[in-house]
């Protein structure tokens, strides 16, 4: 357990000297790459790719029913 720790302190001692060491230009690079991925990660999940199965099922087992069969029958339609 102790030497987990110390193998994940040497990990964030890594990265944390690297980013206080890095360039003003190299920060704002990261920063750039920061808000894309918040963008590409959380905006467009909203807007572009509803839960379609929250919304159309009430339970999980409903839920899992309609995956099954959607993989039945695509493998079935596709061979």
């Amino acid at each position: 357990m102790k030497q987990d720790f110390q193998v994940l302190n040497n990990l964030f001692r890594f990265y944390y000297d690297g980013f206080r060491n890095m360039s003003a230009w190299g920060r704002k690079v990261w920063i750039i790459i920061i808000i894309k991925l918040f963008i590409m990660l959380a905006i467009l999940k909203l807007f572009f790719f509803p839960d379609f199965l929250q919304k159309k099922y009430d339970n999980d087992k409903q839920r899992s029913e309609y995956v099954r069969d959607q993989l039945i029958n695509s493998s079935v339609t596709h061979d």
